[in-house]
């Protein structure tokens, strides 16, 4: 059990810092009017899923002397995401830069917090019938918050990857 949570809690860790350099040479190119609500509706929420992640290994790989006061932490975790979630929502709705596509909202909103209910639904079965399937689902929550936020990071490269292209194919054809 420790070893897996080991490589996904150093893979979120990774990931954070990866997703930080991206972020830093994105914002190079230079913000465009609207561009902040947008990376709060979706970049954010990536970093937030890949700490998620790693304060899930952390959590479950602590030294505890009964999994009582894991679940309490882990179930936190669950309904915090939940409710984060219901920001997120707000924030892809009240942006103006981008129309999120089915594909958004099933890996922006959907999935997260189904997986963050699990989570919470989770640390509630664990607390009040000891069901020994409980970890499991904290393990499969983790890894499914980890793969969320890999396909939301590279959605986001490959977005501004084709955004600049188009920019750039467009000053190719009107030189000003």
């Amino acid at each position: 059990m420790g070893n897996f949570y080991v490589i996904v809690g150093v893979s979120a860790g990774a990931l954070i810092g990866l997703q930080v350099v991206v972020i830093t040479l994105i914002a190079r190119r230079g913000i465009v009017v609207g561009q902040a609500p947008a990376g709060a509706a979706f970049a954010t929420p990536t970093i937030v899923h890949f700490g998620g992640v790693l304060l899930l290994s952390g959590i479950a790989s602590a030294p505890w002397h009964g999994i009582g006061g894991a679940a309490v932490l882990w179930g936190l975790v669950g309904f915090g995401g939940m409710l984060y979630e219901i920001i997120v929502i707000r924030r892809m709705r009240t942006q103006s830069i981008y129309k999120p596509q089915f594909e958004d909202w099933l890996f922006h909103v959907l999935l997260p917090f189904a997986t963050y209910a699990v989570l919470a639904g989770s640390a509630t079965s664990e607390l009040y019938s000891s069901a020994p399937s409980a970890i499991f689902a904290v393990g499969a929550a983790a890894l499914l918050l980890l793969l969320i936020g890999i396909h939301d990071a590279w959605d986001t490269i490959t977005y501004h990857i084709y955004l600049n292209d188009d920019n750039q194919n467009r000053s190719k054809r009107d030189p000003d």
